[in-house]
C-alpha cells in the first residue's frame, strides 16, 4: 500500500470543510487482517508484526474477516500521553522473550484513522468522512485498538487543547478527500513545537553541495554548565552558513566544552561557546538530544538565556542522593535442598537466574504464590500468598481482592532481580494466576491437567494428543508442557476475552468430550479410588484464583525436575519427562530457537467459532 502523506501547514485554522484529529507521537502503521493472518507494516514497508504481539492478538479478535486500516502505533505513559521514547525502546527489541515481556510492561496502542478496505471493497475512492464512518464500526473507542475520533471545523480550538495537553499537534484533513498515494494538500499536519536558545559548541564539515558548515553541535544548560543536546542540520541558508563559518573558526578549540559530547571524528570542529542559536524542535528525548530540530537564527551567547534541561537527561547522571539498597545476594547458598542429588539453594537460585529471560514473561503483571522449602525438599514447607511487610521497596506487590471484599497482597515478579529474590526465599515451585493484574477477571488460558496416578504415561500422551486433535478440529491453538512431576498440562489460549466462568465451562466441555472419545483410558472422576487406572482429566484447575505451576518452575521432588514447555512433536510414547531438570533445562534452552509455549500469552483464538464447529461435528 502506497500511503497518503500530509504536508506541513503554516498554522492552525478553522474550516468546516475539514476534519481535525489529534496528532499522536508514534510510528505510522498499516494493519491488515485476512482470516487468521494479521500483518503490521511501518511506513517504510518493513514488517512489524512480530514486534507487537499485543496488537496482533487484538486484531485477530475483531469480528471482521478482512480489512486494511491506516493509523499510528504509540506507547502511552502513566498519564495517558504518547511516549516516543517508550515506543522506541519497544521497536528496538529482537528477542521474542523481551518482546513478550514488553507487551505486558509497555503495551502498545494503535490509533486507526483511515479505513482502506473492508471485505472485498476497496474504499480509497470514497470521501474521508465515509471511510471514517466505516472505521468507527470496525475499531472500538477504547483498548489496544482505537478509532481516532475527529472534530469538524474547529482546528484552532483543538490545536490549543492539544498544546495544553502536551501533545504533538493536530492533523487537518479535507472531509471529501479520497485516499491517494503520496504527499497531498488534502492532508495537513499542524505541529505543536517548542523553541529555545542553545549554545553552539562545534560544527561538522559540509557534505555534497552544502558550503562551509554541515551541522551545528549544540548544548543546553544543566546544573550550572553545558550538556550536549545533539546536532542541527536544517533551516540554514548559504549566506548564513558562510557567515557562521567565519565566526566559528575564529574560536576553535581542541576539546568540547559540553558534558556528554560523543567521541569526535575528523569531521568535527569544537569551538568556544561565544555564539548561540534559536532552534525549533518537537521535544527533548531521554538521551537529552532534540527531536526534529530546525535552525531559526543566530543569537549572542548569554548563559542565562540558554535552554535548560533536567540533569536526569544528561549522559552521565549525578550520583543518587540515596544509595540503592537493591540486592539479590543469596543467603545460605551452600545449603543442600535436594539431599539425594546434591543440589543446593545456590543452585536453585542460579537455575532461576539462567532461565529468567524465558520465565519472566509468564510472571510479569501476574499474581504469584510461593511454595517455600526453607530446609529443602525433605523439610517442612508452606504456601505464601501474602507478601510480608519486610519485603524491600523495590519488590513489587499488589493487592487483589474478591467479591467478598477480602483479598491478598501478592508478589509480582517483573524482572530477573525480583526472581532471584523470590528464589532466595527458598521458593521452589512458582504458582501463577491465569490472569494479569490489568485484566484480572479475564484469564489468558484454559488448562487441562492430565494426572496419570496409576495409569501408564503412554495413556497420558494419547489423551494429550487427542486434546490437540480436537482443538485442531475447532481451529483452536493448543500448547503443552510437563507438569514437572508425572503428568502433562495442555493449555488453550483464551486471549483475555472471556470470564473465569467461561474458562471453567470450556475446560469441562473439552474434558467431557475427550472422556467420551477415550473412555477406556480417560476419566473425569475426581476420587482416585474410582479412576480404575485411567488418566484423570482435571478441568477443576480453572477458575479465579486457581493456580498453575509456572513454565520452567522447579518441583520439590527427587531429581529436581522442572515444568518444561514442549513441542507437540515431542509428545510421543517414548517421552521421558524426568530428563527435564535444573541441570538440563538451561542447555535445552540454549539449543532452542523459540519457546514453544509462548503463544499462550499472545494468541487470541475465536473460541465461539470453535465451539460452533464442535457442535456441528456432533450434530453431524
Amino acid at each position: 500500500l502506497d500511503l497518503m502523506l500530509a504536508k506541513v501547514a503554516d498554522g492552525p485554522f478553522t474550516n468546516y470543510d475539514w476534519l481535525f484529529e489529534v496528532k499522536y507521537d508514534g510510528y505510522r502503521l498499516v494493519v491488515s487482517k485476512d482470516g487468521r493472518s494479521v500483518r503490521l507494516r511501518y511506513r517504510s514497508g518493513l514488517d512489524a508484526t512480530s514486534l507487537f504481539p499485543d496488537l496482533t492478538s487484538a486484531i485477530r479478535r475483531l469480528p471482521f474477516n478482512r480489512f486494511v486500516v491506516d493509523g499510528e502505533v504509540v506507547v502511552l505513559d502513566a498519564d495517558g500521553r504518547p511516549s516516543f521514547a517508550a515506543l522506541q525502546r519497544r521497536g528496538k527489541l529482537s528477542s521474542s522473550h523481551e518482546i513478550a515481556a514488553a507487551a505486558v510492561r509497555s503495551p502498545a496502542t494503535f490509533f486507526g484513522f483511515d479505513l482502506i478496505s473492508l471485505g472485498e471493497l476497496d474504499l480509497r475512492t470514497l470521501p474521508l468522512s465515509d471511510r471514517k464512518s466505516g472505521l468507527a464500526r470496525v475499531l472500538p473507542a477504547l483498548g489496544p485498538l482505537r478509532y481516532t475520533d475527529h472534530f469538524v471545523g474547529i482546528g484552532e480550538a483543538l490545536f490549543d487543547q492539544a498544546v495544553a495537553m502536551g501533545l504533538e499537534g493536530v492533523m487537518a484533513k479535507r472531509s471529501d478527500s479520497r485516499y491517494v498515494a503520496g504527499r497531498t494538500d488534502s492532508w495537513l499536519k499542524v505541529k505543536s513545537e517548542q523553541t529555545g536558545t542553545f549554545a553552539i559548541v562545534g560544527f561538522t564539515e559540509p557534505k555534497g553541495s552544502r558550503a562551509s558548515v554541515g551541522a551545528l553541535h549544540i548544548a543546553a544548560a544543566a546544573d550550572g554548565g553545558l550538556v550536549y543536546a545533539g546536532r542541527v542540520g536544517s533551516g540554514f541558508t548559504d549566506a548564513k552558513l558562510t557567515s557562521m563559518h567565519t565566526q566559528l573558526t575564529a574560536d576553535a578549540i581542541p576539546e568540547p566544552q559540553a558534558a556528554g559530547t560523543p567521541p569526535a571524528t575528523d569531521a568535527d570542529t569544537w569551538v568556544t561557546p561565544v555564539l548561540a542559536c534559536t532552534i525549533r524542535f518537537n521535544e527533548v528525548t531521554e538521551s537529552g538530544s532534540l527531536r526534529h530540530p530546525v535552525f531559526i537564527d543566530l543569537a549572542p551567547y548569554d548563559p542565562s538565556g540558554i535552554f535548560i534541561v533536567e540533569s536526569a537527561l544528561r549522559s552521565e547522571p549525578p550520583p543518587p542522593a540515596v544509595i540503592d539498597t537493591r540486592t539479590t545476594e543469596p543467603t545460605n547458598p551452600d545449603k543442600v535442598f535436594w539431599p539425594g542429588d546434591g543440589y543446593t539453594k545456590g543452585g536453585l537460585i542460579d537455575y532461576y537466574t539462567a532461565v529468567s529471560d524465558h520465565l519472566v514473561p509468564y510472571l510479569v503483571d501476574r499474581p504469584l504464590v510461593l511454595d517455600r522449602y526453607p530446609d529443602g525438599i525433605d523439610g517442612k514447607s508452606f504456601f505464601q500468598k501474602n507478601a510480608p511487610e519486610y519485603v524491600p521497596d523495590w519488590i513489587r506487590t499488589e493487592w487483589v481482592g474478591n467479591e467478598a471484599g477480602k483479598g491478598n497482597t501478592y508478589f509480582i515478579v517483573d524482572d530477573a532481580d525480583a526472581l532471584r529474590y523470590i528464589a532466595n526465599l527458598a521458593s521452589i515451585p512458582l504458582h501463577i494466576w491465569a490472569s494479569r493484574l490489568t485484566t484480572i477477571d479475564q484469564p489468558d488460558w484454559c488448562i487441562l491437567d492430565l494426572d496419570p496416578k496409576e495409569a501408564p504415561f503412554t495413556s497420558v500422551v494419547k489423551v494429550a494428543r487427542e486434546i490437540r486433535r480436537m482443538c485442531d478440529d475447532m481451529d483452536l491453538p493448543s500448547y503443552v508442557k510437563t507438569s514437572g512431576k508425572t503428568g502433562l498440562h495442555v493449555l488453550i489460549p483464551m486471549g483475555r476475552g472471556f470470564s473465569y466462568d467461561q474458562q471453567k465451562l470450556l475446560g469441562e466441555l473439552l474434558a467431557r468430550v475427550v472422556e467420551s472419545r477415550l473412555s477406556d483410558i480417560a476419566t473425569t472422576v475426581r476420587n482416585p479410588a474410582g479412576r480404575d487406572g485411567k488418566v484423570y482429566l482435571d478441568y477443576l484447575q480453572n477458575g479465579r484464583g486457581k493456580l498453575l505451576v509456572g513454565p520452567y518452575s522447579v518441583r520439590p521432588v527427587v531429581g529436581a525436575t522442572v515444568s518444561a514447555p514442549l513441542r507437540w512433536d515431542e509428545v510421543v510414547p517414548s517421552l521421558d519427562i524426568s530428563r527435564f531438570t535444573i541441570a538440563s533445562m538451561p542447555r535445552r534452552l540454549a539449543s532452542m530457537r523459540d519457546d514453544p509455549l509462548l503463544g499462550v500469552l499472545t494468541d487470541v483464538p475465536d473460541i465461539l467459532s470453535g465451539l460452533a464447529k464442535l457442535g456441528a461435528m456432533y450434530q453431524g
